[in-house]
Protein backbone atom coordinates (compact mmCIF):
# COMPACT_ATOMS: atom_id res chain seq x y z
CA UNK A 1 0.00 0.00 0.00
CA UNK A 2 1.25 3.45 -0.87
CA UNK A 3 2.06 5.88 1.92
CA UNK A 4 -0.80 7.97 0.50
CA UNK A 5 -3.90 6.05 1.50
CA UNK A 6 -6.75 5.69 -0.96
CA UNK A 7 -9.62 7.92 0.27
CA UNK A 8 -13.10 6.51 0.66
CA UNK A 9 -15.80 7.53 -1.81
CA UNK A 10 -19.01 9.13 -0.51
CA UNK A 11 -21.06 6.60 1.45
CA UNK A 12 -24.37 6.89 -0.37
CA UNK A 13 -26.26 4.58 -2.75
CA UNK A 14 -25.69 5.41 -6.41
CA UNK A 15 -26.95 2.28 -8.15
CA UNK A 16 -29.19 4.07 -10.61
CA UNK A 17 -29.31 7.67 -11.87
CA UNK A 18 -32.66 8.38 -13.52
CA UNK A 19 -32.68 11.18 -16.10
CA UNK A 20 -35.57 13.37 -17.19
CA UNK A 21 -35.69 16.55 -19.31
CA UNK A 22 -36.40 19.82 -17.53
CA UNK A 23 -38.80 20.71 -20.32
CA UNK A 24 -41.19 17.92 -19.24
CA UNK A 25 -42.23 18.76 -15.66
CA UNK A 26 -45.07 16.24 -15.80
CA UNK A 27 -42.41 13.53 -15.35
CA UNK A 28 -40.89 14.95 -12.16
CA UNK A 29 -43.32 13.46 -9.62
CA UNK A 30 -42.99 10.05 -11.25
CA UNK A 31 -39.21 10.32 -11.06
CA UNK A 32 -39.44 11.23 -7.37
CA UNK A 33 -41.58 8.13 -6.77
CA UNK A 34 -39.19 5.82 -8.61
CA UNK A 35 -36.68 3.44 -7.03
CA UNK A 36 -33.66 5.34 -8.41
CA UNK A 37 -31.06 6.46 -5.88
CA UNK A 38 -30.18 9.61 -7.85
CA UNK A 39 -32.45 11.89 -9.85
CA UNK A 40 -30.85 13.91 -12.66
CA UNK A 41 -33.05 16.73 -13.95
CA UNK A 42 -31.60 17.70 -17.31
CA UNK A 43 -30.96 21.11 -18.85
CA UNK A 44 -28.51 19.90 -21.50
CA UNK A 45 -28.92 17.44 -24.38
CA UNK A 46 -32.59 16.53 -23.86
CA UNK A 47 -33.73 20.20 -23.90
CA UNK A 48 -33.94 22.25 -27.12
CA UNK A 49 -32.13 25.63 -27.05
CA UNK A 50 -35.33 27.61 -27.16
CA UNK A 51 -36.79 25.65 -24.25
CA UNK A 52 -33.86 26.04 -21.86
CA UNK A 53 -35.09 29.13 -19.92
CA UNK A 54 -38.47 27.50 -19.22
CA UNK A 55 -36.83 24.16 -18.39
CA UNK A 56 -34.60 25.95 -15.87
CA UNK A 57 -37.65 27.56 -14.27
CA UNK A 58 -39.47 24.21 -14.20
CA UNK A 59 -36.59 22.57 -12.37
CA UNK A 60 -36.18 25.36 -9.83
CA UNK A 61 -39.89 25.19 -9.00
CA UNK A 62 -39.81 21.40 -8.72
CA UNK A 63 -36.77 21.25 -6.44
CA UNK A 64 -38.71 22.96 -3.66
CA UNK A 65 -42.19 21.90 -4.72
CA UNK A 66 -41.88 18.11 -4.92
CA UNK A 67 -41.11 15.65 -2.13
CA UNK A 68 -37.94 13.95 -3.34
CA UNK A 69 -37.62 11.83 -0.22
CA UNK A 70 -34.09 10.64 0.44
CA UNK A 71 -32.99 10.79 -3.18
CA UNK A 72 -29.77 12.51 -4.18
CA UNK A 73 -31.11 15.35 -6.32
CA UNK A 74 -28.92 16.51 -9.19
CA UNK A 75 -29.28 18.91 -12.13
CA UNK A 76 -27.24 18.54 -15.32
CA UNK A 77 -26.27 21.99 -16.53
CA UNK A 78 -25.21 22.91 -20.05
CA UNK A 79 -21.61 22.58 -21.21
CA UNK A 80 -19.04 25.27 -20.62
CA UNK A 81 -18.77 25.82 -24.38
CA UNK A 82 -22.37 27.12 -24.49
CA UNK A 83 -23.93 30.47 -23.53
CA UNK A 84 -26.34 28.71 -21.14
CA UNK A 85 -24.22 27.23 -18.36
CA UNK A 86 -23.52 30.35 -16.30
CA UNK A 87 -27.23 31.20 -16.07
CA UNK A 88 -27.96 27.58 -15.14
CA UNK A 89 -25.54 27.85 -12.21
CA UNK A 90 -26.57 31.33 -11.08
CA UNK A 91 -30.31 30.64 -11.12
CA UNK A 92 -30.01 27.19 -9.53
CA UNK A 93 -27.78 28.24 -6.65
CA UNK A 94 -29.60 31.52 -6.02
CA UNK A 95 -33.16 30.21 -6.33
CA UNK A 96 -33.36 26.43 -5.90
CA UNK A 97 -32.85 26.29 -2.14
CA UNK A 98 -31.05 23.82 0.09
CA UNK A 99 -32.76 20.72 -1.35
CA UNK A 100 -30.51 20.75 -4.42
CA UNK A 101 -27.72 18.27 -3.69
CA UNK A 102 -25.60 18.27 -6.81
CA UNK A 103 -24.75 19.90 -10.12
CA UNK A 104 -23.71 17.60 -12.96
CA UNK A 105 -21.18 19.15 -15.35
CA UNK A 106 -21.06 17.67 -18.88
CA UNK A 107 -18.14 17.34 -21.27
CA UNK A 108 -15.46 18.22 -18.72
CA UNK A 109 -12.11 18.26 -20.51
CA UNK A 110 -9.65 19.41 -17.86
CA UNK A 111 -9.34 20.44 -14.23
CA UNK A 112 -9.80 24.12 -15.16
CA UNK A 113 -13.37 23.40 -16.29
CA UNK A 114 -14.21 22.18 -12.82
CA UNK A 115 -12.39 25.11 -11.26
CA UNK A 116 -14.51 27.58 -13.22
CA UNK A 117 -17.81 26.09 -12.04
CA UNK A 118 -16.48 25.68 -8.49
CA UNK A 119 -15.47 29.35 -8.31
CA UNK A 120 -18.89 30.55 -9.50
CA UNK A 121 -20.82 28.20 -7.20
CA UNK A 122 -18.64 29.14 -4.20
CA UNK A 123 -19.22 32.86 -4.74
CA UNK A 124 -22.98 32.47 -5.03
CA UNK A 125 -23.18 30.17 -2.00
CA UNK A 126 -21.35 32.78 0.06
CA UNK A 127 -23.55 35.59 -1.25
CA UNK A 128 -26.86 33.85 -0.49
CA UNK A 129 -25.69 32.24 2.75
CA UNK A 130 -26.26 28.69 1.62
CA UNK A 131 -25.60 26.23 4.44
CA UNK A 132 -25.22 22.97 2.50
CA UNK A 133 -22.38 22.85 -0.01
CA UNK A 134 -23.43 21.67 -3.47
CA UNK A 135 -21.67 18.55 -4.72
CA UNK A 136 -20.45 17.99 -8.28
CA UNK A 137 -20.61 15.11 -10.71
CA UNK A 138 -18.71 15.29 -14.00
CA UNK A 139 -19.22 13.43 -17.24
CA UNK A 140 -16.22 12.19 -19.20
CA UNK A 141 -17.37 12.33 -22.82
CA UNK A 142 -14.49 13.78 -24.83
CA UNK A 143 -11.00 12.78 -25.86
CA UNK A 144 -9.67 15.60 -23.67
CA UNK A 145 -11.69 14.34 -20.71
CA UNK A 146 -10.30 10.82 -20.83
CA UNK A 147 -6.78 12.18 -21.40
CA UNK A 148 -7.02 14.34 -18.27
CA UNK A 149 -9.24 12.03 -16.23
CA UNK A 150 -6.87 11.74 -13.26
CA UNK A 151 -6.43 15.51 -12.84
CA UNK A 152 -10.18 15.99 -13.19
CA UNK A 153 -10.82 13.46 -10.41
CA UNK A 154 -8.53 15.50 -8.14
CA UNK A 155 -9.77 18.95 -9.20
CA UNK A 156 -12.37 19.83 -6.56
CA UNK A 157 -13.37 18.71 -3.06
CA UNK A 158 -16.96 19.09 -4.27
CA UNK A 159 -16.55 16.22 -6.73
CA UNK A 160 -18.49 13.12 -5.64
CA UNK A 161 -19.09 11.18 -8.84
CA UNK A 162 -17.82 10.73 -12.39
CA UNK A 163 -19.71 9.15 -15.29
CA UNK A 164 -18.84 7.95 -18.77
CA UNK A 165 -20.98 9.55 -21.49
CA UNK A 166 -20.60 6.99 -24.26
CA UNK A 167 -22.35 8.77 -27.13
CA UNK A 168 -20.49 12.09 -27.03
CA UNK A 169 -17.31 10.22 -26.13
CA UNK A 170 -17.64 8.13 -29.29
CA UNK A 171 -18.22 11.27 -31.37
CA UNK A 172 -15.21 13.05 -29.85
CA UNK A 173 -13.00 10.03 -30.47
CA UNK A 174 -14.18 9.68 -34.09
CA UNK A 175 -15.54 6.21 -33.43
CA UNK A 176 -17.57 4.79 -36.32
CA UNK A 177 -20.74 4.11 -34.38
CA UNK A 178 -24.11 5.75 -33.79
CA UNK A 179 -25.06 3.55 -30.81
CA UNK A 180 -25.05 4.67 -27.19
CA UNK A 181 -22.99 2.15 -25.25
CA UNK A 182 -23.20 -1.61 -25.54
CA UNK A 183 -21.77 -3.99 -28.12
CA UNK A 184 -20.64 -2.45 -31.39
CA UNK A 185 -21.30 -4.63 -34.42
CA UNK A 186 -18.02 -3.90 -36.22
CA UNK A 187 -15.79 -4.15 -33.13
CA UNK A 188 -15.02 -7.88 -33.25
CA UNK A 189 -12.28 -10.46 -33.57
CA UNK A 190 -12.35 -13.71 -35.50
CA UNK A 191 -11.04 -17.04 -34.29
CA UNK A 192 -11.60 -20.29 -36.18
CA UNK A 193 -14.20 -18.61 -38.32
CA UNK A 194 -16.29 -17.38 -35.38
CA UNK A 195 -16.92 -13.74 -34.45
CA UNK A 196 -16.22 -12.56 -30.90
CA UNK A 197 -17.36 -9.13 -29.75
CA UNK A 198 -15.09 -7.48 -27.14
CA UNK A 199 -16.06 -4.42 -25.11
CA UNK A 200 -15.03 -1.12 -26.78
CA UNK A 201 -15.77 0.87 -23.58
CA UNK A 202 -13.61 -1.26 -21.29
CA UNK A 203 -10.44 0.81 -21.38
CA UNK A 204 -12.26 4.10 -20.75
CA UNK A 205 -14.20 2.60 -17.85
CA UNK A 206 -11.01 1.25 -16.28
CA UNK A 207 -9.34 4.67 -16.58
CA UNK A 208 -12.34 6.32 -14.90
CA UNK A 209 -12.51 3.74 -12.11
CA UNK A 210 -8.79 4.05 -11.38
CA UNK A 211 -8.93 7.87 -11.27
CA UNK A 212 -12.05 7.84 -9.10
CA UNK A 213 -10.76 5.26 -6.62
CA UNK A 214 -7.49 7.18 -6.31
CA UNK A 215 -9.35 10.33 -5.22
CA UNK A 216 -12.44 9.15 -3.35
CA UNK A 217 -14.96 9.66 -6.16
CA UNK A 218 -17.84 7.37 -7.18
CA UNK A 219 -17.32 5.88 -10.70
CA UNK A 220 -20.59 5.51 -12.63
CA UNK A 221 -21.45 3.96 -15.98
CA UNK A 222 -23.49 6.17 -18.30
CA UNK A 223 -26.40 5.54 -20.64
CA UNK A 224 -27.44 2.48 -22.62
CA UNK A 225 -29.43 3.80 -25.54
CA UNK A 226 -31.60 0.86 -26.55
CA UNK A 227 -34.07 0.83 -23.67
CA UNK A 228 -35.96 -2.06 -25.27
CA UNK A 229 -32.90 -4.33 -24.87
CA UNK A 230 -32.96 -5.47 -21.25
CA UNK A 231 -30.36 -8.19 -21.79
CA UNK A 232 -27.93 -5.74 -23.39
CA UNK A 233 -28.39 -3.28 -20.53
CA UNK A 234 -27.82 -5.99 -17.92
CA UNK A 235 -24.72 -7.28 -19.71
CA UNK A 236 -23.12 -3.85 -19.82
CA UNK A 237 -24.12 -3.09 -16.22
CA UNK A 238 -22.58 -6.35 -15.00
CA UNK A 239 -19.31 -5.62 -16.81
CA UNK A 240 -19.27 -2.16 -15.25
CA UNK A 241 -19.93 -3.53 -11.77
CA UNK A 242 -17.18 -6.11 -12.18
CA UNK A 243 -14.74 -3.33 -13.11
CA UNK A 244 -15.61 -1.37 -9.95
CA UNK A 245 -18.34 1.04 -11.03
CA UNK A 246 -21.09 1.61 -8.48
CA UNK A 247 -24.08 2.31 -10.70
CA UNK A 248 -25.50 3.19 -14.10
CA UNK A 249 -27.75 5.77 -15.74
CA UNK A 250 -31.37 5.06 -16.63
CA UNK A 251 -32.73 6.99 -19.59
CA UNK A 252 -36.06 5.14 -19.32
CA UNK A 253 -37.98 4.10 -16.18
CA UNK A 254 -37.79 0.41 -17.12
CA UNK A 255 -34.00 0.53 -16.68
CA UNK A 256 -34.20 1.54 -13.00
CA UNK A 257 -35.03 -1.92 -11.68
CA UNK A 258 -32.38 -3.47 -13.93
CA UNK A 259 -29.65 -1.17 -12.60
CA UNK A 260 -30.71 -1.64 -8.98
CA UNK A 261 -30.65 -5.41 -9.36
CA UNK A 262 -27.15 -5.48 -10.85
CA UNK A 263 -25.56 -3.03 -8.41
CA UNK A 264 -27.17 -4.45 -5.27
CA UNK A 265 -25.06 -7.34 -3.90
CA UNK A 266 -27.11 -10.53 -3.88
CA UNK A 267 -27.95 -12.24 -0.60
CA UNK A 268 -25.70 -15.14 -1.61
CA UNK A 269 -22.75 -12.82 -2.33
CA UNK A 270 -23.20 -10.98 0.97
CA UNK A 271 -23.48 -14.29 2.87
CA UNK A 272 -20.28 -15.52 1.24
CA UNK A 273 -18.49 -12.28 2.11
CA UNK A 274 -19.51 -12.65 5.75
CA UNK A 275 -18.31 -16.26 5.76
CA UNK A 276 -14.93 -15.16 4.36
CA UNK A 277 -14.60 -12.56 7.11
CA UNK A 278 -15.50 -15.18 9.71
CA UNK A 279 -12.92 -17.61 8.26
CA UNK A 280 -10.22 -14.94 8.42
CA UNK A 281 -11.16 -14.00 11.99
CA UNK A 282 -10.73 -17.65 12.91
CA UNK A 283 -7.38 -17.82 11.10
CA UNK A 284 -6.11 -14.69 12.88
CA UNK A 285 -7.15 -16.11 16.24
CA UNK A 286 -5.06 -19.18 15.43
CA UNK A 287 -2.08 -17.03 14.41
CA UNK A 288 -2.42 -17.57 10.65
CA UNK A 289 -2.35 -14.84 8.00
CA UNK A 290 -4.53 -16.72 5.52
CA UNK A 291 -7.29 -19.31 5.49
CA UNK A 292 -8.86 -21.82 3.15
CA UNK A 293 -12.47 -21.15 2.24
CA UNK A 294 -14.32 -23.63 0.02
CA UNK A 295 -11.07 -24.90 -1.42
CA UNK A 296 -9.52 -21.54 -2.21
CA UNK A 297 -7.00 -19.35 -0.42
CA UNK A 298 -8.26 -16.16 1.23
CA UNK A 299 -6.00 -13.55 2.82
CA UNK A 300 -5.85 -9.85 3.71
CA UNK A 301 -6.82 -8.82 0.17
CA UNK A 302 -9.84 -11.12 0.42
CA UNK A 303 -10.86 -9.31 3.61
CA UNK A 304 -10.83 -5.95 1.82
CA UNK A 305 -12.99 -7.31 -1.00
CA UNK A 306 -15.44 -8.97 1.40
CA UNK A 307 -15.66 -5.89 3.60
CA UNK A 308 -16.49 -3.79 0.54
CA UNK A 309 -19.40 -6.07 -0.37
CA UNK A 310 -20.77 -6.08 3.18
CA UNK A 311 -20.43 -2.28 3.51
CA UNK A 312 -22.25 -1.77 0.22
CA UNK A 313 -25.12 -4.07 1.26
CA UNK A 314 -25.45 -2.38 4.65
CA UNK A 315 -25.41 1.10 3.10
CA UNK A 316 -28.17 0.18 0.64
CA UNK A 317 -30.22 -1.47 3.37
CA UNK A 318 -29.80 1.59 5.58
Amino acid sequence: MSFRLQPAAPARPNRCQLFGPGSRPALFAKMAASAADVINLDLEDSVAPGDKPQARANIIAAIGGIDWGSKHLSVRINGLDTPFWYRDVVDLVEQAGERLDQIMIPKVGCAADLYAVDALVSAIEAAVGRQKRIAFEVIIETAAGITHVEEIAAASPRLQAMSLGAADFAASMGMQTTGIGGTQEDYYMIREGQKYWPDPWHWAQVAIVAACRSHGVLPVDGPFGDFSDDEGFIAQAKRSATLGMVGKWAIHPRQVALANAVFTPSEARVAEAREILAAMDKAKAEGAGAAVYKGRLVDIASIRQAEGIVRQAEMIAG
